[in-house]
Order: C-alpha cells, then sequence, then structure tokens
C-alpha cells in the first residue's frame, strides 16, 4: 500500500498504489480505489464503490461516496467515479449513483470543487468545472465542460448546464442552460454569453460575432425557442453555434432557460 498514516483506517480489499497518500484520521472503506498520487490530507471519508483518479486531492472534512440522499435508494450496489487531478476542498460530499439513476455518478478530470460544495447521486461533472463554496448540484444533474458554478448557488435535480457556461454566485438554476451561457439573478435567469470565458479560451472573433448574432436570434426570433433552433441549424456555419442548437434539440427533463 501507499503512504498511510498510522491513525488511518484502512478497510480490507481497499486498492491504494503505492504512491498514494492517506494522512491522519482518514477513513478508506474496503471498496474504494485510490489511483497514483492521491493524496487525501486528513480526517478523510471516502467510501462505498468509489475509486479516485491520479493526483487528486481531497482535503480535510471531506466525506467521498457515501449513500444517495434520496429515500428510494435501497442499498443497490452503485458507484462513484471521480477523474484525474481534482481538487476537493473542506467539507465536499459527493454521493454514490441510485439503481433509478444509472447507478453511478461521474466528475471528470482537473475539476476544483470548493469547500462545502454537494455533488448529488447521478450527477455527471464534466473536465475543468469549478464549483464553487457551498453550491448543491442535485441528483441527475449533467454538467458539461468548463462549466463554473458561482457561491451559494444551487442547481435543481435534472438540470443540464452546457459546455463554457457561467452562473453566477447565489442563483437557483432551474431550467436547462444553453452552453456558454451567462446566467444570473435569484431565480437564474439568461442574461446573456460568457464571454470573457469564450475570449479566455482563445474562441475566433468570428465565432463569437455568430454566438451573439445566435443569442439574439433566439431571444427575439419569430416562433418557439425550439423552432428559432430549428432555423439555426439550417443557417448557420459555426461549430460553436451549432453545439448551442444540438443542446437544445437534445432529449431532456427540463424546460431551458430562455433570454430576457
Amino acid at each position: 500500500m501507499g503512504n498511510i498514516h498510522p491513525s488511518a483506517v484502512i478497510g480490507e480489499g481497499a486498492r491504494i498504489d503505492p504512491t498514494a497518500t492517506v494522512g491522519p484520521f482518514c477513513m478508506v472503506g474496503p471498496d474504494v480505489t485510490l489511483g497514483p498520487g492521491v493524496e487525501l490530507r486528513s480526517h478523510v471519508v471516502v467510501t462505498g464503490r468509489t475509486s479516485v483518479g491520479e493526483d487528486t486531492i481531497i482535503f480535510p472534512f471531506s466525506v467521498i461516496g457515501e449513500i444517495p440522499q434520496d429515500l428510494k435508494f435501497r442499498g443497490e450496489a452503485t458507484e462513484l467515479v471521480i477523474g484525474k487531478r481534482n481538487r476537493i476542498r473542506e467539507h465536499v460530499t459527493m454521493n454514490c449513483g441510485t439503481e433509478g439513476g444509472g447507478g453511478v455518478t461521474r466528475v471528470g478530470d482537473d475539476g476544483l470543487f470548493m469547500a462545502g460544495c454537494h455533488i448529488a447521486h447521478d450527477a455527471i461533472i464534466g473536465d475543468r468545472c469549478i464549483i464553487v463554496n457551498s453550491v448543491a448540484i442535485a441528483g441527475h444533474c449533467v454538467l458539461e465542460d468548463d462549466v463554473i458554478v458561482g457561491g451559494l448557488s444551487g442547481v435543481h435535480q435534472f438540470v443540464r448546464i452546457g459546455r463554457g457556461a457561467i452562473i453566477g454566485a447565489v442563483t437557483m438554476v432551474t431550467n436547462d442552460v444553453i452552453p456558454y451561457g451567462l446566467v444570473q439573478a435569484p431565480r437564474g435567469e439568461l442574461d446573456g454569453l460568457n464571454l470573457v470565458g469564450l475570449k479566455r479560451r482563445g474562441v475566433s472573433r468570428a465565432d463569437i460575432t455568430a454566438l451573439r448574432a445566435a443569442f439574439q436570434m433566439l431571444a427575439q426570433g419569430e416562433g418557439t425557442f425550439h423552432d428559432r433552433a430549428h432555423r439555426l441549424r439550417e443557417e448557420t456555419t459555426s461549430d460553436y453555434v451549432r453545439e448551442i442548437v444540438d443542446f437544445v434539440l437534445a432529449d431532456s427533463d427540463r424546460h431551458f432557460l430562455t433570454p430576457r
């Protein structure tokens, strides 16, 4: 096994890479896998059928892999899969999946999960997401790559948030958010595009212009929101706009936040 502090409690059967570190007063369950370079700082609980990808660091008092907070859960064998190079800060909670939700809660690579945030059962979190302090991501949510959720915000169950979107602080998100969307206000209003994020990622001026025109069409065009999306699919030549269209026209359990 790896570098394990004498005060840590390790369940029989746990798979701990020789390069992993388990700090003081941690508890690691028997069905846990800790990959290369994983570090549990101290007072961390990792339990359930949980795998933690290489070079992920989990900070004190986090509880990772506990059973879902779902009254329908009956002890079925479900999983939590965490990717590589994540930073999971103090008091974070992440739960395993449920049978009704597919059985797996999945976290991608290179994420930052700030103090006190919660990732509920069956959520799917993409790569490079930033979940800020005290955010609650409810069950069955999907956050695509490069999403930022501001502090003290909540995301309703089954909501999808598209790639590159940003949610402002103290916001309740109850409906799907288009890729690259900017959402703010207490009840989560789609207020524009995440232009700062687009520029930081080096998106070309032509694509940003196309995205702004697409947003205006979705906001003010004729017909329903889905009608406007169908027209955009026929008219656009931008891959970024097509990504928004495909997201809008995909199956969803929620309605969309639409432009004000």
